[in-house]
């Protein structure tokens, strides 16, 4: 009889630990085209008082700019230097030998949301932004098809490409891209209220939305829906640097950051989501820095546009701060990360990176 009472305790002791590791939330966040140089440093002292990409130096110069990089930096982005770096990992400032590369040799958006969300580079399929069904697999569809996850997987891009690079017909995954709007019987307040007001706000540019938008339609999905895997591509500051306007791209920077505080805050009033949601935010590509006009460039001719960097905090994630020793990371590693965190049986053999190793203290 003691043996029976054991093992039945044993087994629901089993069952419990397999719930807890099953229960993690992932966050995926790509922020468009920002450059390794302003994350690390902040404003650029080569582009901040030049006149060419800034209409008001003196404005900009004012709110982003002081003495130090490190300085920099936190009035750049204070979210992230402030509260970020004290509970997560940031890697990729490459003066201090952390180094996180692409590993397609494209380096421009479509084939680096590729190899993020599928763990492997696809130059030969992938080597245009066309909207064009992508052909391989991604972490999000994977994790549709797991019946842990099914229904609860939901992507949200700025860029109008996002459904073709998810694959959304395929994928089942929903995918609120461009200008679509919130759908369904059940929209919130707030749904409704974006639905009515993004037609009426017009973007500098026609395939890519303002990152307001995304974002409240994200969290808006979040809140009623409760997804296990999110992903939130913001899209402004690659637009604004192709259009040479470094003021705007600073100050898409500095909003966008402040979208980050406002997502995190969020999940940790749910509790579904918190202390128990791992977050992970990169970039799709670099961009360049000599000459000086490759800033608002990337591409294969461009040197450094394949450099890039990755965020991490959140559940399993060991509080390292910034990343000071000597490290190569790639982008390859974050589908096969997320993979582990969601406790899948077996990493696809098509991901060639290996999961991240986070925890360690």
């Amino acid at each position: 009889m003691k043996q029976i009472i054991f093992c039945l305790f044993a087994l629901i002791l089993s069952k419990n630990i397999n719930a807890q590791d099953n229960d993690t939330k992932v966050v995926l966040i790509t922020l468009d085209g920002l450059r390794w140089q302003e994350l690390f440093s902040g404003a650029d002292p080569l582009l901040v008082a030049n006149k060419e990409y800034v209409h008001d130096t003196t404005g900009l110069k004012n709110k982003f700019w002081k003495p130090t990089s490190k300085a920099r930096r936190e009035v750049l982005m204070p979210f992230v230097w402030n509260t970020v770096s004290k509970m997560g990992q940031i890697h990729g400032n490459r003066e201090l030998g952390s180094k996180v590369d692409l590993t397609n040799k494209m380096w421009f958006s479509y084939p680096g949301y590729n190899e993020i969300l599928t763990g492997k580079a696809d130059d030969a399929r992938i080597d245009s932004n066309d909207k064009i069904p992508n052909p391989n697999t991604t972490i999000l569809e994977l994790a549709n098809t797991d019946e842990r996850y099914k229904n609860k997987v939901a992507a949200f891009g700025s860029w109008d490409v996002f459904p073709f690079i998810v694959n959304e017909e395929r994928s089942g995954v929903p995918v609120n891209g461009g200008f679509e709007i919130a759908k369904g019987d059940n929209l919130s307040e707030r749904e409704k209220f974006l639905n009515h007001l993004q037609p009426k706000i017009p973007s500098p540019w026609s395939t890519v939305r303002l990152d307001a938008f995304t974002h409240y339609y994200a969290i808006e999905h979040m809140k009623k829906n409760h997804s296990a895997l999110t992903y939130i591509a913001y899209g402004e500051t690659d637009d604004f640097a192709h259009d040479g306007n470094y003021e705007a791209y600073l100050k898409s920077a500095y909003n966008t950051d402040a979208l980050l505080k406002n997502l995190y805050d969020f999940t940790q009033e749910d509790p579904f989501y918190k202390d128990n949601t791992l977050f992970i935010i990169t970039t799709d590509h670099g961009r360049g820095t000599e000459p000086l006009e490759t800033w608002k460039s990337h591409g294969e001719k461009i040197k450094g546009a394949g450099q890039v960097w990755m965020i991490l905090f959140g559940k399993g994630i060991s509080a390292k701060g910034e990343i000071s020793t000597p490290e190569q990371l790639h982008s390859t590693q974050i589908a096969p990360t997320i993979i582990k965190a969601l406790n899948f049986t077996k990493q696809p053999k098509s991901m060639t990176g290996k999961p991240l190793s986070l925890g360690e203290k």
